[in-house]
């Protein structure tokens, strides 16, 4: 397979990125004091990453987790963070996601393991949405999300500052 000298040097390019701070988290005003989200994030330069919705009813050992939405939403978690590490990132590169609940009584839920997902308090940027139903039955919940891996951070702290 013939690869283009612009492809090599993306894909070298791609390789050095690491998995540096990705971004400016800014602060939480009162309002949203506590619920997990960052009203926004700053990042400049790195690689984008769009993930699909992720959603499931087993866990990562194959359990039947229909009806349990904190085990659902860690699994989801845990396999954004799989795809995150495939294109060279993690989950603490999540800059914004959307969460799609099929009950909204389990927002606080919701809020509680994002919070362990991200212990470090740079949440992502988010909206929470509730629908009537997801694609499969027993399904709970499906996040959406956009990570930025290797970008330059606008606050000192990464990337040699």
């Amino acid at each position: 397979m013939k690869v283009s000298k612009f492809t090599a040097a993306l894909l070298a390019c791609c390789a050095l990125a690491g998995t540096a701070q990705a971004a400016e988290y800014m602060e939480q005003g009162e309002r949203i004091k506590g619920r997990s989200y960052s009203p926004a994030v700053v990042t400049e330069g790195g690689r984008i990453v769009w993930l699909a919705g992720e959603t499931t009813i087993t866990d990562l050992n194959g359990k039947d987790i229909k009806g349990d939405f904190e085990a659902q939403a860690r699994t989801v978690f845990a396999l954004i963070d799989q795809t995150l590490r495939r294109a060279g990132g993690s989950l603490k590169d999540v800059v914004s996601m959307t969460a799609y609940l099929t009950d909204a009584r389990n927002g606080a839920a919701f809020s509680k393991v994002r919070k362990e997902m991200f212990p470090d308090g740079n949440y992502p940027a988010s909206a929470q949405i509730t629908v009537s139903n997801l694609a499969v039955p027993g399904m709970q919940v499906e996040v959406q999300a956009v990570a930025v891996i290797g970008d330059k951070c606008v606050k000192g702290g990464c990337l040699g500052k």
